[in-house]
């Protein structure tokens, strides 16, 4: 029998991983297995983890309806590696655990699993090559403020809470050059696709 084909599809903040998955999905018909969407089942109401951060934090991360304040959140986190890392411990095995349950049930000979915090969340035992989507710095900046909404400072500190890019890049079986148009970086993922997990 053979192996699963799980690609781990990675790279920095605002690099351009939604449109790979998203063309993956639509093209190939993949199964598209994302940790984003995890983290936040993991933070939904009355979760123990959301009661943990509650505990944690207090009012000042709570609407008035008691749902997560992301927003907030994200403001401490952000601002403060030893926060972020509390949280991570909390959000990471709940992420992991829905990875291994959902790729037992899986019969299809290729998944994509999207994991941002692939390397920092030390999840790369899951996937069998690891596919780093990538762009210049200039332009990851400019994509993190328009997409968020956020200022130059703030989203400058979203991408030195990751990993550098050049050692996810460094890291990887397959790296995606998003730094051109649409078109290029879809050419880059159909050949990788078609070629072999460590053809670099």
């Amino acid at each position: 029998m053979n192996q699963k084909r799980i690609i781990g599809l990675t790279g920095g903040i605002a690099t351009g991983k939604t449109t790979v998955s998203n063309y993956l999905a639509d093209t190939y018909r993949l199964p598209i297995l994302d940790a984003d969407i995890y983290a936040r089942e993991a933070v939904q109401s009355d979760s123990p983890i959301l009661k943990q951060i509650y505990q944690r934090y207090g009012l000042q991360v709570q609407h008035s309806d008691g749902t997560l304040n992301r927003k907030r959140l994200g403001e401490i986190i952000f601002s403060n590696p030893a926060e972020r890392q509390w949280l991570e411990e909390q959000i990471h095995p709940y992420v992991r655990d829905r990875f291994q349950s959902e790729l037992d049930t899986i019969l299809a000979p290729t998944v994509i699993l999207v994991i941002p915090l692939l390397f920092e969340a030390k999840m790369t035992d899951l996937v069998t090559e690891i596919w780093v989507v990538s762009c210049s710095p200039e332009q990851q900046l400019r994509r993190i403020q328009k997409r968020d909404r956020i200022s130059k400072e703030q989203a400058q500190a979203r991408i030195n809470s990751q990993l550098p890019l050049q050692q996810k890049i460094a890291l990887a079986d397959k790296v995606l050059d998003n730094s051109s148009t649409k078109e290029a970086l879809i050419q880059q993922v159909s050949t990788a696709f078609a070629g072999n997990s460590y053809d670099r």
